[in-house]
């Protein structure tokens, strides 16, 4: 139970990035570019992406042999950006997205020890 509850975080960290694949409005709001440009375009693919995270999560709640290749996933998504963020010289417009990350990787340190330590 403890462990579809820790999905479900993971899941719902995911949503609002995701929801701008359908909504591109959100993409100027969420990151503070505006519609039209290149950066616009990868920034609704990265939302894309974050669709996928999403359901891999809800997958992983309910399908227990999921979880590991599900662990690595997400830890990629999150942990990468946090990498760019902190290389980047912590972005003050990005800290909100970086502490949501952060928050989330007490979750997914969950999910990871839950996942790798059962046979």
């Amino acid at each position: 139970m403890i462990e579809r509850i820790a999905w479900g975080l993971l899941a719902a960290l995911h949503v609002i990035p995701a929801l701008a694949f359908f909504r591109p409005a959100l993409i100027a709001r969420l990151y503070g570019i505006e519609a039209g440009g290149l950066a616009f375009t990868l920034l609704q693919h990265r939302a894309a992406l974050f669709l996928a995270v999403v359901v891999v999560c809800v997958y992983a709640a309910f399908d227990p042999a999921s979880r590991r290749i599900a662990t690595v996933a997400v830890a990629i998504s999150m942990v990468s950006f946090l990498f760019v963020w902190a290389t980047s010289g912590h972005p003050a417009a990005l800290r909100g997205i970086a502490l949501a990350d952060a928050i989330g990787l007490l979750p997914l340190a969950y999910v990871a020890w839950r996942a790798f330590t059962r046979d």
